[in-house]
């Protein structure tokens, strides 16, 4: 990923964020940042609005990125196992490489 020809390494805001909170008696509260590109929004804001994951914003980061990515927060509580199902659906919408 560039921007205006300077290479940002993924610590600058580049990649996705999942975060789960275990509420017990197998609930969640999760919330986080999707990155994707344009041609990928309309598909992970589905995927979400399917699971009953709320969707709190839709921006971008920057002005002169390449690829132009997108962000999505979002939030929910329920089911944990739903929860996950649904970001995995989310995520697979994405063109993403997991990081280990």
């Amino acid at each position: 990923m560039t921007d205006e020809g300077l290479v940002l390494p993924p610590g600058l805001g580049s990649t996705s964020a999942l975060n789960f909170q275990p509420l017990g008696e197998g609930q969640a509260a999760i919330n986080g940042d999707l990155a994707m590109i344009a041609d990928e929004v309309n598909d992970v804001l589905a995927a979400l609005r399917q699971g009953n994951i709320d969707i709190v914003g839709l921006h971008n980061h920057a002005l002169a990125d390449d690829p132009r990515l997108f962000f999505t927060h979002f939030w929910a509580v329920g089911d944990a196992v739903t929860l996950a199902r649904a970001l995995r659906r989310a995520v697979s919408a994405t063109n993403t490489t997991p990081r280990i």
